[in-house]
């Protein structure tokens, strides 16, 4: 308890960095990029879900691997614009393309996420693995996805908490810590 509170008290003396400086602010709720960003997450998110049960129901069945199959090229498709277009969001936003230090370990995991994705592909067009295999990568790279959406989850409400303790209030609730 009392190490409890030591650590409450050392984090009020510190404050964490908010997220963005107002000048990135600005730039982030100016830029379509945002939009972008705030649409394509869920549309991925719901793309991710649908795979998943596809490849749950071949893993537990044996039925349906072309549906799972495609179900994974898709969610993949997804995973590229996003990730592309966040790319160019965080150039907009920051003024690079990846590795911001407000976005540094997100993008870092990003790239493993990438990685199982791609590998997913190279294993599907080059027939390294049977279905089943290619399942199990999928699973794997949608676990990594998983890890990376609670990741940037975590900085949107951080975003949001940072609007919140603002005193000049001017920044705007909508899409708060998109990407």
């Amino acid at each position: 308890m009392r190490e409890r509170r030591m650590s409450e008290s050392r984090s009020e003396r510190t404050p964490r960095k908010p997220l963005y400086t107002a000048e990135q602010r600005r730039r982030r709720d100016a830029s379509a990029w945002t939009l972008v960003q705030g649409l394509l997450a869920p549309v991925q998110f719901l793309v991710f879900l649908a795979s998943l049960i596809l490849v749950l129901r071949y893993l537990e069945t044996g039925q349906g691997e072309t549906a799972a199959t495609l179900s994974v090229v898709v969610k993949t498709l997804a995973l590229y614009a996003i990730m592309v277009t966040g790319s160019i969001w965080e150039k907009v936003v920051f003024g690079r393309y990846l590795f911001a230090p407000a976005f540094y370990w997100e993008d870092v995991f990003s790239m493993l996420v990438l990685a199982l994705h791609t590998a997913y592909l190279a294993a599907l067009g080059f027939g390294w693995l049977d279905g089943r295999g290619l399942m199990i990568l999928a699973l794997a790279a949608y676990a990594s996805y998983v890890v990376n959406a609670t990741q940037f989850i975590l900085k949107l409400r951080a975003a949001r908490l940072d609007t919140s303790r603002s005193a000049n209030g001017a920044a705007s609730p909508r899409l708060e810590g998109a990407r």
